[in-house]
């Protein structure tokens, strides 16, 4: 079993396992970012978002980096701008929901007058009332894309790293073949 943190690609890793090995299926759940270290207990390995804490029970093979965007209302005047730095975000209501896993602080933001939304689906959802903006990895802003929000890239903001991560008394032949298939290794290279 594969864990996925929200707004994770993989496909394409999903699809590789299932053409090398389609005789073992590959069932994929979802993780809480929050949870996902627990989590690593109940499936074999996990797309998690790091840091994590390392251990010496835990392998971790960071994977890829995403970029971080501004979501906004479609009538916002950021839209006007391609891209965005910190430094346009002044002023601004920023929206960090329970599970933000940027953690950016924006010098000169409004802090919000309500309780943080518990989740970036919610927090998405405010901001395409036109009340702030919310910084998130790109993945979760097209994983919650809407007609009535739109987003930019923020150019200075934080990125946020995806890793391949599994304990390592759950380490089998399977877990092995799938670290292969995820580093690239094709069906016939040796380790």
């Amino acid at each position: 079993m594969l864990g996925a943190i929200p707004g994770a690609t993989p496909g394409k890793w999903i699809g590789l396992w299932r053409e090398r090995m389609p005789h073992v299926s590959l069932e994929l759940r979802e993780i809480a970012v929050s949870a996902q270290l627990e989590a690593l207990t109940e499936v074999d390995a996990a797309l998690v978002r790091l840091p994590v804490e390392e251990s010496d029970d835990l392998h971790v093979i960071p994977l890829y980096e995403e970029e971080p965007v501004v979501v906004m209302s479609t009538d916002s005047d950021l839209t006007a701008a391609d891209e965005l730095d910190i430094a346009d975000l002044r002023g601004e209501v920023v929206i960090a929901a329970a599970d933000d896993v940027l953690h950016l602080s924006v010098p000169d933001a409004i802090a919000p007058a309500f309780a943080p939304p518990s989740h970036t689906a919610e927090a998405i959802a405010t901001v395409a009332t036109g009340v702030g903006v919310v910084v998130v990895p790109m993945s979760l802003a097209r994983a919650h894309q809407r007609r009535d929000v739109e987003y930019r890239v923020l150019r200075d903001g934080p990125r946020s790293t995806v890793a391949l991560a599994w304990l390592r008394d759950r380490t089998t032949p399977d877990v092995e073949t799938f670290v292969g298939v995820v580093r690239g290794r094709t069906a016939r290279s040796s380790r």
